[in-house]
């Protein structure tokens, strides 16, 4: 389709503004007027004459106020259509409006010479290719959407003919203003030949460009300050024996081609603001195979005005010929480079004024940015660790020997996490051991390698070191807590059975009755609050059962829901198919209940609170690492809550007996400490996460129980104890009885009580204040003495010791352990398979009788 040269005047089929069929009315009328008016005479049509003659008169004078007014013009075209017309005219495309009928109402003249036949007709562009089987979908789609009443543009592309050489249009269509018979369509055409053209010549050299560098005698790369390459040339590919389309988007990155700390030489630049800077360094890349490749290395990266790095230009030159080119100084300087970026040891030159000359991989791992090449190290540490180096490394600066390591604070690099809390914002950043020594060449010169200096990351051992502590810390408070635990059981004790003693005697129409009973619930608080203790020490009397902790939770959840109140809302999600575990009930229900509490106090406002259940297999330990998962497997207790989350300075510290946050009075501290020694008692792991309120993400804490799986052999002994026995009918209770006890027991006030609590129920007493007077006592009426009572932590000889004596002269000898301690805390010091009864303190009057008949019927 070759173009014309336009004609002088647009073609333009609209016409002017009137109507022939006006003008025929008007002139009809006046000359029915005329006639009628002759029909009429003279006489009579003399008033109709006058008449009309001046209504023509107004008309005119009107006419002529609208044309001083503008609103009626002659023959004179108006000035902005014609303004209009002129932009249409020098359009760059073409440019037609075609009525429903397919009529050209009006082009431009580039749309005339694009369009125009031999003929010279202007046709509408529907009537253009319909040859052209790609173009005429083209324009049926355009059509369409004009239709619909929508505008459209569509690129076709014309193939070239013995007349014409390819060319490419560009068809849109529009709907316009409504005319006679319908709605107008708007087309335009523009000629994309010369545009199409340059880009498949700018895409040949572009083309051309890549395959030059693609077998170029150097690898290139381009990587982005992450570490994601964006291009890699084919040189560079077949080196590291990779395949091409490996390197696509998702692809390998820069640390996959660059083992170990080496990366961080080409991801940490010093910023240049503005401005690039290029590095040169020799490291190792890694093949696909494992194998390193030697190379050197030039490292462009060009800086914004605010010092954002972009995509760097890195040439790599292949440098595995030279080690093997037998030049022994090229061959020990690319061992020499090797050895130096791969150690795992942190090493840097420094000038006089502790400025970085030269530093390893490991180096600037550690502090960041290339090292830190050309800045003080000083001023890398931070200003609380600056100035304690500076003191330390200022008389090897000065050309002394040194004094020694240096243990050192850095704070985290920007980008870096920190390595011992995975988010950076506990402790706030990592520790260094420094050690430093006087380089042997240096001179005088300020810029000359005056030190060199090795750093060890000890962010890991000082982690370890501070579990290490935080474990003895905790330890040393069990021990504590187990022995104030232990006085207070035999205290309460004491206050407990006197009680008894007092209201079996009394009445409870005795004024001091009440009194009495105010003592003994009083004392029952504290025996509670002892076995918190006795708990967090892990000394508490536990019976464990194996447990469907989906049942535990499903008995547990309306009290939950009482316990938080209207405010919060309670979610649980069981696991499905849960494995059973092995835990005492009572105990258990106390974890949950204590930490749903803790989740309330830490949500004033409301919130949500979510207990979620699930199996961990062994194979899935992994994902919670930091809880020291063994490789077994586990059910998964986790409360979640929504609330204020817990500050990182005293997350460590929660664990704590009587540590507490909250206000006096409102709290005694044991509750969350516990939970750790129920869950540590039980076998079990806890594991904490918490967020606070305004950092990312939702704030909140999180909980995580982990109890150990119970073995099949454990859930056939629950099975078969949980099979229906019939209960027998309650008897009646004698608390009465006959025989000879001895009584072992070093606080004078529980024997005493104890021993008074017996003689009144028919039993011989026999007392001794440790184990070996109990021994003397029975070497005296050793036939007699039916059943032994005795404590367990004595002075001088123990109650495991004591029973240990017994069997060896009297193997028979029934024996009662009385502790405030758990039955597992002493019995491993006793001989496997040794038969006796336990008795927990503190007791009261009946549970003490009870046992005794207990154990003395059991022999009978």
């Amino acid at each position: 389709m070759a173009e014309r040269e336009p004609g002088n005047v647009a073609l333009d089929r609209g016409g002017s503004g009137g109507s022939i069929r006006l003008v025929l009315v008007v002139a009809l009328a006046l000359v029915g007027a005329v006639l009628s008016l002759l029909l009429l005479g003279r006489d009579n049509a003399d008033p109709w004459i006058i008449g009309l003659l001046s209504l023509m008169a107004v008309a005119g004078v009107f006419a002529l106020f609208a044309f001083a007014a503008g609103l009626l013009h002659f023959g004179v075209p108006d000035a902005r259509n014609e303004l209009a017309r002129q932009v249409i005219e020098g359009a760059g495309e073409g440019l037609a409006v075609v009525d429903p009928l397919g009529r050209v109402l009006y082009a431009n003249a580039r749309y005339q010479a694009m369009t125009a036949g031999e003929d010279g007709e202007v046709r509408p562009i529907e009537r253009l290719f319909t040859t052209d089987p790609d173009a005429s979908e083209a324009v049926y789609r355009l059509a369409q959407a004009v239709r619909a009443g929508k505008g459209l543009t569509e690129e076709i592309r014309l193939p070239a003919t013995v007349d014409e050489p390819t060319r490419w249009l560009r068809l849109g269509a529009r709907p316009c203003g409504g005319v006679a018979g319908g709605r107008a369509t708007v087309w335009s055409i523009a000629d994309l030949t010369r545009e199409r053209e340059r880009q498949e010549t700018a895409f040949l050299e572009l083309q051309h460009a890549i395959d030059y560098l693609d077998h170029a005698p150097a690898g290139f790369f381009s990587a982005d300050a992450r570490g994601a390459i964006h291009y890699i040339n084919g040189t560079l590919v077949d080196w590291l024996g990779y395949d091409l389309a490996e390197f696509g988007p998702g692809g390998l990155s820069l640390g996959d081609i660059v083992p170990g700390p080496a990366a961080a030489l080409l991801t940490q630049v010093i910023p240049v603001p503005g401005g690039t800077r290029t590095e040169r360094v020799d490291l190792d890349l890694l093949r696909k195979n494992g194998q390193a490749l030697p190379v050197r290395i030039w490292h462009r990266v060009a800086f914004s005005a605010d010092g954002v790095p972009g995509p760097s230009r890195t040439l790599v030159v292949n440098r595995s010929e030279e080690d093997s080119a037998g030049d022994p100084l090229r061959a020990a300087e690319v061992r020499f480079a090797r050895f130096f970026h791969n150690s795992p040891i942190a090493i840097a030159t420094l000038d006089r004024r502790g400025r970085v000359m030269q530093s390893n991989a490991m180096f600037a791992r550690l502090f960041g940015v290339e090292g830190g090449q050309g800045r003080s190290l000083f001023d890398l540490v931070g200003e609380a660790g600056g100035a304690r180096l500076r003191e330390e490394l200022g008389p090897v600066l000065e050309g002394r020997a040194p004094t020694g390591p240096v243990d050192i604070a850095l704070p985290a690099p920007p980008g870096i996490k920190d390595p011992v809390t995975k988010d950076g914002a506990r402790d706030g950043g990592r520790s260094v051991r420094l050690y430093a020594a006087g380089a042997q060449d240096c001179d005088a010169e300020a810029r000359s390698e005056a030190v060199i200096v090795y750093a060890i990351d000890t962010t890991e051992q000082r982690a370890l070191e501070a579990q290490f502590a935080q474990s003895q810390k905790m330890q040393a408070i069990g021990q504590l807590a187990g022995g104030v635990a232990h006085d207070f059981n035999n205290v309460l004790t004491a206050i407990i059975g006197y009680s008894d003693l007092l209201l079996a005697n009394g009445r409870q129409t005795d004024p001091s009755f009440h009194d009495i009973m105010q003592i003994k619930q009083n004392a029952n608080r504290a025996a509670a609050l002892v076995g918190q203790l006795l708990a967090f020490s892990r000394r508490q009397t536990l019976r464990p059962q194996v447990l469907n902790l989906g049942e535990v939770m499903s008995d547990l959840s309306m009290l939950l829901r009482r316990l938080l109140g209207e405010r919060v809302k309670l979610e649980v999600r069981e696991g499905r198919d849960l494995w059973p575990v092995e835990a005492d009930l009572s105990q258990f229900e106390q974890v949950i209940v204590n930490l749903a509490v803790n989740a309330r106090d830490a949500m004033p406002e409301g919130g949500m609170l979510t207990i979620r259940t699930a199996n961990v297999p062994a194979a899935e330990a992994g994902i919670y690492a930091d809880a020291n998962l063994s490789a077994s497997d586990h059910v998964l207790v986790e409360v979640s809550d929504t609330g204020t989350g817990i500050p990182p300075a005293i997350i460590d510290k929660i664990f704590e007996p009587f540590f507490s946050t909250k206000e006096v009075g409102k709290g005694t501290g044991l509750g969350l400490s516990t939970v750790y020694g129920i869950v540590q008692q039980t076998g079990g792991t806890l594991q904490v996460d918490s967020r606070l309120a305004g950092g990312p993400g939702p704030s909140g804490t999180t909980f995580r129980v982990f109890l150990p799986r119970s073995m099949p052999k454990a859930a056939k002994v629950a099975d078969k104890a949980l099979e229906a026995v019939p209960e027998p009918a309650p008897k009646p209770t004698d608390l009465t009885g006959r025989g000879t006890l001895l009584l072992v027991e070093d606080e004078d006030a529980v024997r005493a009580f104890a021993s008074r609590a017996l003689a009144s129920r028919g039993y011989h007493v026999m007392e001794a204040a440790s184990g070996l007077e109990a021994l003397d006592v029975l070497a005296e009426h050793g036939g007699t003495v039916d059943l032994v009572l005795s404590d367990v932590v004595m002075p001088e000889m123990d109650g495991p010791t004591l029973l240990k004596s017994l069997r060896s002269t009297y193997p028979d000898i029934k024996v009662i352990f009385m502790s405030g301690y758990a039955e597992e805390a002493f019995a491993r010091n006793l001989p496997e398979g040794a038969a006796f009864g336990f008795l927990p303190k503190p007791f009261t009057l009946k549970q003490l009788i009870e046992a005794v008949k207990k154990a003395l019927e059991q022999g009978e």
